[in-house]
């Protein structure tokens, strides 16, 4: 296994905003080709954006969830990206570069290009919803020096997805991200179901019904906005369970409401999404 972290700023480039001295990272999970198998193996890869309201990165949506996905047979990335009291649109730089990183590197990595899934966890689904939306944007390629499209995902994975900024928000986000001070302008400009467009990525969403942080409105509002932009998506609405359920087992509950079986099913439920998307 391919098992470094890598700093996605050089030095001298980023500065944390609290002065702490954080660089977001890329961690790679990526399984090593051997030569008594496949040895020019390119294979499908999950980058996966911890949620934690862009006030932290949940250590609840990171390796359990790599565990998940890397005993698929998937290459894994997590990304540790940028938050409060860094802004916007830093965290989307963030994954942008890291999202280019994998593809700069495909050949280390056996990396498919073609096939590379941002998979996000609440307000990670936020992020992941940024760089589907707004991947394309002339401000993000300049900041970076990145050739074009070169961070554009080609699916998306949101679990109780952050999306909207309007009657269903989940006030804390926008806060951490925008600043509590943020004009109507600046908080329509990050309520994602209005920015979907025909180059959004396909994407596979499940939620819960009784989420009590993020309510459910938020994954229905991003797929009735997909739906209108003719984009394929998978959504799954489960009866029951609060936020932040993550794998839905005893490796991440910290409650016993946490652990959740039919939940759970959205696991290889997603795996055979992929499956289909990536048409494997």
């Amino acid at each position: 296994m391919i098992n470094v972290t890598v700093k996605l700023w050089e030095e001298g480039s980023y500065k944390a905003a609290d002065g702490s001295g954080f660089v977001p990272t890329l961690t790679t999970y990526v399984l090593d080709n051997s030569p008594e198998m496949d040895i020019n193996r390119k294979r499908a890869s999950i980058l996966i954006c911890p949620g934690g309201a862009y006030a932290f990165t949940s250590d609840r949506e990171a390796e359990p969830v790599m565990m998940k996905f890397l005993s698929e047979g998937y290459n894994v990335f997590i990304l540790r990206y940028s938050v409060a009291p860094a802004r916007h649109p830093q965290p989307l730089l963030d994954v942008s570069r890291a999202v280019w990183l994998i593809r700069q590197n495909a050949e280390a990595w056996h990396v498919d290009t073609e096939k590379i899934a941002v998979c996000g966890f609440s307000a990670g689904g936020h992020l992941a919803v940024s760089l589907g939306v707004f991947w394309n944007e002339q401000y993000i390629k300049e900041a970076i020096g990145m050739p074009e499209g070169m961070n554009r995902p080609n699916a998306l994975i949101l679990a109780y997805p952050v999306i909207t900024s309007g009657e269903y928000a989940h006030k804390g986000s926008f806060e951490n991200l925008l600043g509590e001070n943020a004009t109507e302008e600046q908080l329509k400009s990050m309520s994602l179901e209005l920015h979907v467009n025909e180059m959004t990525p396909p994407s596979f969403i499940w939620h819960t019904f009784n989420d009590e942080l993020v309510p459910v409105e938020n994954s229905l509002l991003f797929a009735q906005s997909l739906r209108k932009q003719g984009i394929p998506f998978e959504l799954h609405i489960y009866p029951d369970g609060p936020h932040g359920l993550s794998i839905c087992s005893k490796e991440t509950a910290v409650y016993p409401s946490q652990i959740n079986s039919h939940a759970a099913t959205w696991v290889p439920l997603c795996i055979e999404w992929l499956k289909y998307v990536f048409e494997e």
